[in-house]
């Protein structure tokens, strides 16, 4: 497929994770998240399904991302490239257990008439807490290295995109990854201030990205050397 072609459906894609994933956490998982007597409330549940939805949506996308930007991206480094997809199907294997534990919540709260309150309110916090475990390692800390660190690095030593750009990921990728270290040992806040502007750096590489690579594409001085790079490669040994 052309490269450019390749670029903007990356673009789009990562353009898609925003605009699902970020009304799932804040909006429609809200009442879940935020209220600790949920499971034995009359609570929002079309809310959490809409949640839910969107974020099967997002493990969509972020395949999606990654298995479009692989044939570019192994062309400059075939191993990176692969630890790329990696990171990011790992990614979503834990955004599909955060999104597991909050249906079980809503099943709990629909079928478990006649159980004990307080039983069912501990386990429904319980399932909470594995959400906010899945979000801490997987869109957090997994996303660290796979969009940050990893991604950032391909498109710098590729010159796809604008390197002052590519650079933004790597200290993206870098904080996240930190401040993930750090809530994950106590020492910061998971959801706090610190943590939050730590995050984004990496929230504005992704969504900068996206919208590069939506409206303009890969740089096309970088995609027309890419075969003189790779026969250069062929013929002189490491």
């Amino acid at each position: 497929m052309n490269p450019q072609t390749l670029a903007r459906l990356t673009g789009v894609l990562f353009l898609i994770t925003y605009i699902t994933s970020i009304p799932a956490l804040f909006v429609f998982y809200a009442p879940v998240l935020k209220n600790p007597g949920y499971i034995t409330s009359a609570g929002p549940d079309t809310a959490v399904l809409v949640g839910a939805f969107l974020e099967v949506i997002l493990i969509i996308a972020n395949v999606g991302s990654a298995l479009a930007l692989f044939p570019v991206l192994k062309r400059q480094n075939e191993a990176l490239a692969l630890g790329y997809v990696t990171a990011r199907m790992v990614e979503s294997g834990f955004i599909a257990v955060g999104i597991l534990s909050l249906l079980t919540v809503v099943t709990l709260r629909q079928e478990a008439a006649g159980a004990d309150p307080a039983s069912l309110t501990l386990v429904g916090q319980a399932l909470v807490a594995m959400h906010d475990w899945t979000f801490l390692l997987g869109p957090s800390f997994v996303v660290g290295i796979g969009n940050g660190l990893l991604l950032g690095y391909l498109m710098y030593r590729s010159g796809l995109v604008p390197r002052p750009l590519a650079r933004l990921g790597l200290i993206g990728g870098a904080l996240l990854c930190a401040s993930g270290i750090a809530v994950l040992f106590g020492v910061l806040e998971q959801g706090g201030a610190v943590q939050s502007i730590a995050s984004m750096p990496e929230f504005f590489w992704e969504l900068l990205l996206g919208i590069y690579l939506t409206v303009w594409g890969f740089r096309r001085s970088a995609v027309a050397s890419e075969p003189a790079r790779m026969l250069t490669s062929e013929l002189v040994p490491a």
